[in-house]
């Protein structure tokens, strides 16, 4: 009689989607600057959006300053006046630029 199992390597089951579900992730953080004021950054949207265009939609329905940063880590990274952090990941689960789980809010 003889039994035959599949095999299964312990190790190879996730290892590699875990290392890129980090980076799939957008993080929105606050920063304090003096005072009571504060910017929001945006890292981590995909590299084939149009960065540009998002900040301007998020100053227009925010009613915020903002602009576009180059970051040597996180590429492009978009900052806003004000604490922003809850606007922020409902438009971008609105507009269904990324799901609610790809969203990692930071700050306070």
């Amino acid at each position: 009689m003889s039994v035959q199992f599949n095999q299964f390597n312990t190790f190879d089951d996730d290892a590699g989607n875990q290392a890129g579900n980090q980076t799939d992730k957008v993080h929105v953080r606050v920063q304090q600057r003096n005072g009571r004021k504060c910017i929001t950054t945006v890292a981590g949207l995909a590299d084939d959006l149009d960065i540009k265009r998002i900040c301007k939609s998020f100053k227009k329905n925010f009613s915020c300053n903002g602009a576009v940063q180059k970051d040597e880590d996180d590429g492009e990274v978009i900052q806003l006046s004000g604490d922003q952090r809850t606007n922020v990941m409902e438009f971008l689960v609105d507009q269904e630029i990324c799901h609610k789980e790809e969203v990692v809010l930071h700050g306070f």
